[in-house]
């Protein structure tokens, strides 16, 4: 790994990093580089696999981006978080630590329960949170 000195330069070498093309404020094409085609593919594959899994953080980052960006740019995106893992376990020699499916919503637990609560609140429902103890 020490041919990178960051993991960006490994993702902009294999071709998953994100593209960004703006001039005047106006945002153009955001395709990536061709890059290493037999690892962008091995990454893509992964990538595939990762979204399909369960109770995971690839998989639950996979459905976050789908709803706004579509299939393809999700999976590129997955691609791109694999390649950071890997990076940083080959590079620092520490083992993968699993992050989860609830991550995101645990990030910022409040922001999600008023966007939550705001969501019932319009379909016609009224709303009062009531905290409860997690089973021990």
């Amino acid at each position: 790994m020490d041919q990178f000195p960051t993991d960006k330069h490994a993702a902009s070498w294999s071709g998953v990093a994100p593209g960004n093309n703006e001039s005047a404020g106006k945002r153009k094409s955001g395709k990536t580089r061709r890059g290493n085609p037999t690892l962008k593919t091995a990454l893509v594959v992964a990538a595939n696999a990762a979204a399909h899994t369960k109770d995971t953080f690839l998989s639950a980052q996979y459905r976050r981006i789908k709803v706004r960006a579509g299939h393809k740019k999700a999976i590129v995106a997955v691609a791109h978080s694999i390649l950071i893992i890997a990076y940083h376990i080959l590079k620092d020699k520490k083992p993968y630590e699993e992050l989860g499916s609830t991550y995101y919503d645990q990030r910022d637990r409040a922001k999600v329960e008023a966007r939550l609560v705001g969501r019932l609140e319009r379909l016609g429902n009224k709303v009062t949170l009531e905290s409860i103890k997690p089973a021990a």
